[in-house]
């Protein structure tokens, strides 16, 4: 039986629009739609989505909850990024809940991630609400950062293998103080005649020390005797002083007594 032209163009029309739903339904499910179950939007505007792209996931508490739907540049420093959720998360996600962009893994795939809110309201994000978003972490900058730190430990390793080489070969001070056997011992010598020089400014010092104390006990006991000595004398004056009081004071009696018997005859 044979084919006729307009068969053959039914055939190719109906494999055209079977492979077009094939792709279509590989695409829907790649970007993980819920055909089945019902959704609601919610949007952000963000001054740099990093990379993020339309159809990649939106997560809550670690959970896939529903995809990016769009990207619109609004202004030179503003990006609307609209998101289809499940209804079924929508009485977790609040009025006061926060978007920001992550990654799925350390080099993985750009996604949203939603934090739910709930600490200053419990209003529920409804159809069309737009939330806040959080400033996605510039990853260039950390690259950029890191290469330049790269840069830095790389020209710091060629210096110090440059002076490392230089004092190997006995270049500079430090290298000919480690090559040079003559000028270690004169330096060895160096620092054992200081050490006998520190010892005997020591042990001059202590009998300085000796010869300072002596001299203070010396003076201390100098006029330590001096001080007995005028006390010895300051007593002996003081007796002296009695004696002649007592002296006086018998001869006046003797007076005295001979005048009175002179009256009485």
């Amino acid at each position: 039986m044979k084919t006729t032209t307009g068969q053959k163009l039914k055939i190719g029309i109906f494999t055209a629009i079977g492979i077009l739903i094939l792709f279509v339904a590989i695409f829907l499910i790649g970007s993980q739609k819920n055909l089945f179950s019902s959704t609601y939007r919610v949007h952000g505007v963000f001054k740099n989505v990093g990379g993020l792209q339309v159809g990649n996931n939106v997560r809550l508490a670690g959970i896939n909850v529903g995809v990016v739907e769009g990207i619109q540049i609004l202004t030179d420093t503003s990006v609307r990024v609209d998101l289809t959720l499940n209804t079924s998360v929508q009485k977790f996600v609040k009025t006061d809940a926060k978007l920001s962009i992550g990654t799925d893994g350390f080099i993985g795939d750009k996604l949203i991630t939603i934090s739910p809110g709930g600490a200053t309201t419990t209003q529920i994000a409804q159809e069309g609400q737009q939330l806040a978003t959080v400033p996605p972490f510039d990853t260039d900058k950390l690259i950029a950062r890191a290469t330049k730190i790269i840069d830095n430990a790389a020209t710091l390793t060629g210096d110090l293998s440059e002076i490392v080489g230089k004092v190997n070969q006995g270049k500079g001070s430090i290298g000919r103080l480690l090559n040079n056997d003559k000028m270690a011992k004169d330096m060895e010598h160096t620092v054992s005649e200081a050490k006998k020089t520190m010892s005997s400014v020591k042990t001059t010092t202590g009998t300085l020390n000796e010869d300072l104390k002596a001299a203070q006990s010396n003076f201390l006991l100098k006029g330590f005797f001096k001080k007995k000595q005028k006390a010895a004398q300051a007593k002996k004056d003081s007796i002296e002083k009695a004696k002649k009081a007592v002296s006086d004071t018998t001869t006046k009696k003797k007076r005295r007594g001979f005048l009175g018997i002179g009256k009485k005859e």
